[in-house]
């Protein structure tokens, strides 16, 4: 589903007018997208998104509906209408590969093209980046906190709209979740559906037996959900019915959904050992999240896979990301914002990730032509507006994001917040840059009496 070239603010149409009228729509500019801090709870982001952006970005343009709405506002004049028409992205982006682990500060992409383009993309930058990079982050913390258990994703009914349903669960496998229970994101993104069956099915049947019987028959190797009543009671009515079917019984795992899910699913695996069964799995779900998971694969509960629906689907404990995209380079020279709280840095960047015996141990934010120790992690994706670096399948982007987590500290890996942050420096020669950047704005901001004094950035 491409968007609209209307996902944009107005201010950001009403910017690009006037580029336009002042002639300086065609002059080359940077943007930065990168995110000021993390989340309480986050010791790392997980960048992801971009293989939907450059799809939308090579798409983008303005159809005759468009613009006829845009002229319907009285604020845009023909002529400008008309060289909308014919705007389409040209610009050049260098990006992190999907499934990067990202810290505060750093850039998860830069965009450098005329400045009405790069800024007529704001809007789309922002919000596929910001919306997958969220939702990979609080998967990777319930993959996490599994231990090697499965996670199955159940939340696009919480999911705020279908396409954040969609795109999360592209996102959530990158970080590392086995399947999702929808059907229009697994055909859209081939990822490995998986599902059980809901307490309604049980209630409309003429008993709870009766219920797992037919599912049995007509559903073989299925889940059947066992706490609509009785939990405990149902459990042992599938081992009745697996004496009753014999050979033909092929279940594969009871679901608990409500209740103490630690006592429950020791109680529920020595009845099913006891009988035999037991190949049969048990899958948990109900409310889950990265914390109560933890808990239970730290008491070596005997819960195979968990289902996680709203906690992950809506990022419940950190929804929003203080995320930006900043003109960094106007016409050749550096540009920064001041504000208190939401500076910026300069000019282009490149990120050096610097390891020690296979871990990484340091980042480094230096100027895009410096050459320094560690691994240079932005890499050109996009040329002239054409995709030049093939998409990677997404098995492929789940494998490096996994190795490149495993690559992490451990406490940056754990649930809790680290006692100290990992590190990320700032190259000398990009502190010397942002000084020089700074004292320029401040001659041409504030009269020599007026200026401000400068303070280095931290």
């Amino acid at each position: 589903m491409t968007a609209s070239a209307l996902f944009v603010d107005l201010y950001e149409i009403a910017m690009l007018r006037a580029y336009f009228e002042l002639g300086m729509a065609e002059r080359r500019a940077s943007f930065g997208l990168f995110v000021r801090r993390l989340p309480q709870e986050r010791n790392f982001l997980l960048a992801c998104g971009l293989a939907d952006l450059l799809e939308e970005l090579r798409a983008l343009r303005f159809d005759d509906d468009d613009l006829r709405y845009l002229a319907s506002l009285g604020s845009f004049p023909t002529e400008f209408l008309d060289w909308l028409a014919r705007l389409r992205f040209t610009g050049d982006i260098r990006a992190l590969p999907e499934g990067t682990p990202v810290f505060a500060n750093e850039p998860i992409l830069e965009v450098s093209a005329p400045i009405g383009e790069a800024q007529i993309v704001e809007t789309l930058i922002l919000n596929q980046i910001g919306l997958q990079t969220m939702l990979a982050s609080k998967a990777a913390r319930m993959v996490f906190a599994a231990r090697g258990r499965a996670i199955v994703d159940f939340g696009a009914r919480r999911a705020q709209g279908f396409d954040a349903a969609v795109k999360g669960a592209r996102a959530f496998h990158i970080a590392g979740v086995a399947a999702t229970s929808d059907l229009a994101a697994g055909r859209a993104h081939k990822i490995p559906v998986a599902g059980t069956m809901a307490h309604s099915f049980v209630e409309a049947c003429p008993s709870e037996a009766a219920a797992f019987e037919a599912y049995a028959r007509i559903f073989p190797r299925t889940t059947l959900l066992v706490d609509t009543y009785d939990t405990l009671e149902s459990v042992r009515k599938v081992v009745a019915l697996a004496r009753e079917m014999g050979a033909d019984f092929d279940v594969h795992a009871i679901r608990l959904d409500s209740g103490d899910l630690l006592a429950l699913s020791r109680q529920a695996r020595r009845i099913l050992d006891e009988a035999g069964l037991t190949h049969i799995e048990i899958v948990a779900s109900g409310g889950l999240d990265e914390a109560r998971i933890d808990r239970l694969a730290a008491a070596h509960a005997p819960i195979d896979l968990f289902g996680v629906g709203t906690e992950m689907a809506a990022s419940t404990d950190a929804p929003a990301l203080d995320i930006a995209y900043k003109l960094v380079e106007y016409a050749g020279e550096g540009r920064m914002k001041l504000s208190p709280g939401k500076r910026s840095l300069p000019g282009r960047k490149q990120i050096f990730r610097q390891f020690h015996d296979g871990v990484a141990v340091r980042d480094v934010i230096a100027r895009e032509d410096e050459r320094y120790s560690g691994v240079p992690l932005l890499e050109p994706v996009m040329r002239d507006g054409e995709i030049v670096k093939a998409p990677s399948s997404l098995a492929d982007i789940r494998d490096h994001a996994r190795a490149a987590m495993a690559a992490l500290p451990a406490d940056v890996r754990g649930l809790a917040p680290c006692a100290s942050p990992y590190p990320v420096t700032i190259s000398l020669r990009l502190v010397e840059y942002e000084r020089e950047v700074e004292a320029s704005l401040a001659r041409r901001t504030w009269p020599r009496a007026r200026q401000p004094h400068l303070t280095r950035c931290s």
